[in-house]
């Protein structure tokens, strides 16, 4: 069925964002004059990412319980509940054909909107454990896409439809650009890299891993692509501009992903659903070190839906600062491990997501 008005709703992260503009762009590639509206929260990262890949967003005053005692709490209700009317009032006047959420505060609402007016909706679950809000909302929902197998534990089981995660095609096409990238990057390709992501606003545990084991990295001969994040950057250059090392490229946000992926030998990362889907996408031996600042714990769920099947190491966060690096430098020796990691995260991935759930969101509008 054809699309001609959609609204795509969630936002908070890049995790929930890049994704929601994945799927707007393969809609409006099968659609060209489709209209497309987000509904995102104000004063989340989404009123400004969305616009600037060229699409109109509208935004909701919703914010999340906090787990410490606080006036938002108290005010939550409230909020909930003007969201909700301006949520209907948005969806009566614009009038879409379906209603998608991809997770993050402003999607509730809005579905729940949706679903009370009798409107497909869609929601797109990126973890392998889902968030309260979908599993509320797949009570109602028409259709729900999962990125991990399993999820029937959760949603209904002739809902679901096993699609992956949206990813942007150009972040992980990494196919005759090492050349290119070890230039970009003034690294040496005749060196082992780590490529360590802690998300775009760096990862603490991380740092400190890296930075403590800078000597033992050196004394093997391997390169670090660093992306620390901006909270960190100054005081770790601060840090590091007397210790005289080479080979430690030290950036405060990877910019070019294809090129960091392309020149990785091992990966070290957090493990957010769309990190972990990249990283099955890209193919190279991985150590996911899960974030413990999480609800519910999701980055670990989402670790070891990998773990389980021999395709990727995991590192604790409480154990990082002293196993990471050596973790590391040990499957950098050991060309039996790296083939067996990349051989089962080969299989993992799925790069026609977007594809399978815009397919999936044109079986339900009407």
């Amino acid at each position: 069925m054809k699309i001609e008005r959609a609204i795509i709703s969630g936002g908070g992260t890049g995790g929930h964002i890049f994704p929601a503009i994945a799927i707007a762009d393969e809609i409006k590639r099968r659609n060209p004059k489709a209209e497309i509206l987000f509904v995102g929260a104000n004063g989340k990262m989404e009123m400004e990412k969305v616009p600037a890949a060229g699409y109109k967003i509208k935004g909701l005053t919703i914010v999340g319980f906090q787990r410490k005692l606080s006036l938002s709490n108290f005010l939550l209700p409230f909020k909930i509940i003007a969201s909700l009317w301006n949520a209907t009032k948005i969806i009566k006047e614009f009038k879409p054909q379906v209603v998608i959420g991809v997770g993050g505060y402003a999607s509730g609402p809005t579905l729940q909107a949706a679903t009370f007016l009798k409107i497909p909706t869609l929601i797109q679950e990126q973890n392998s454990f889902p968030g309260k809000t979908n599993k509320i909302l797949s009570k109602k929902v028409t259709a729900i896409c999962t990125a991990y197998e399993g999820l029937e534990r959760f949603f209904p089981l002739n809902k679901i439809t096993l699609t992956g995660n949206p990813i942007r095609p150009e972040m992980v096409e990494i196919e005759g650009k090492r050349e290119e990238a070890f230039k970009f990057y003034d690294l040496n390709p005749n060196k082992k890299t780590i490529l360590v992501i802690g998300g775009s606003l760096g990862a603490r545990t991380l740092n400190e891993s890296i930075k403590t084991h800078l000597q033992e990295l050196q004394k093997n001969d391997i390169q670090v692509l660093w992306q620390c994040g901006k909270v960190y950057l100054d005081s770790l250059t601060k840090e590091l501009e007397d210790t005289n090392l080479n080979g430690i490229e030290l950036v405060q946000f990877i910019a070019r992903m294809d090129f960091a992926y392309s020149i990785a030998d091992v990966i070290i990362s957090r493990a957010g659903a769309i990190s972990v889907s990249e990283l099955c996408l890209v193919k190279k031996p991985v150590i996911l070190v899960p974030s413990p600042n999480v609800a519910e714990d999701h980055q670990t769920k989402n670790a070891m839906a990998l773990v389980n099947k021999n395709a990727a190491v995991l590192v604790k966060d409480i154990e990082a600062r002293d196993q990471l690096v050596s973790k590391a430098i040990d499957i950098l020796k050991e060309k039996e491990i790296q083939v067996a990691l990349i051989t089962q995260i080969s299989k993992l991935g799925k790069p026609n997501a977007t594809i399978s759930i815009v397919n999936e969101i044109e079986k339900i509008v009407r």
